[in-house]
C-alpha cells in the first residue's frame, strides 16, 4: 500500500512493475542486470483514485500517460532494483500528491476607477509622444 495522503492510497495490486536493463554508461553490470523498473499504473481504471483527482493527475503527467489511461514511470538511477523501485514509488505517490491538491479557483475582481485612469493617461502620453515623432520626420 502506497500511501500517498491520510485520505488517499494505491494498493500493490493496482501497480505492475517490469524489471529493464538500465540505459547509459556502467561497466559490465549495466549489461547483465535488469536494474531499471517501468512501474505501470492504470489511472482510468483505477478504484482508489476520485474522479476529479484522476482528472488532474491525467494532465500533470502529459506524455507518460497513454491513451489507454495507464501511466508509466521509468527509474533508473541508482544501481539496484530496490531504489529504483523505491524511487519509482515516491515519484509517482509525488505526483498523486500533486494531483490530489485542489487548485484554489480565483475570483474576479474589477480594476478601480483610478486604475482606468492611470492606464487612460498612460496611453494620451504615449500617443502624444509618437504623434510628435511624426512631426519631427516630417518637418524637414
Amino acid at each position: 500500500m502506497i500511501e500517498v495522503t491520510p485520505r488517499l492510497s494505491i494498493p500493490e495490486s493496482e501497480l505492475s512493475e517490469r524489471f529493464i536493463r538500465s540505459p547509459g554508461p556502467g561497466g559490465q553490470n549495466v549489461n547483465k542486470v535488469a536494474t531499471a523498473v517501468q512501474l505501470s499504473f492504470d489511472v482510468a481504471g483505477s478504484p482508489s483514485l476520485p474522479e476529479d483527482v484522476r482528472r488532474r493527475l491525467i494532465r500533470l503527467a502529459g506524455r507518460r500517460v497513454d491513451s489507454a489511461g495507464v501511466l508509466t514511470l521509468e527509474a533508473h538511477r541508482f544501481r539496484t532494483r530496490e531504489r529504483n523501485r523505491e524511487d519509482a514509488r515516491t515519484r509517482l505517490a509525488d505526483l498523486v500528491r500533486q494531483a490530489a491538491h485542489r487548485p484554489k479557483a480565483r475570483v474576479a475582481t474589477r480594476p478601480t476607477r483610478a486604475s482606468k485612469e492611470r492606464r487612460l493617461d498612460s496611453k494620451r502620453r504615449n500617443a502624444k509622444t509618437k504623434r510628435l515623432r511624426g512631426d519631427w520626420r516630417g518637418a524637414e
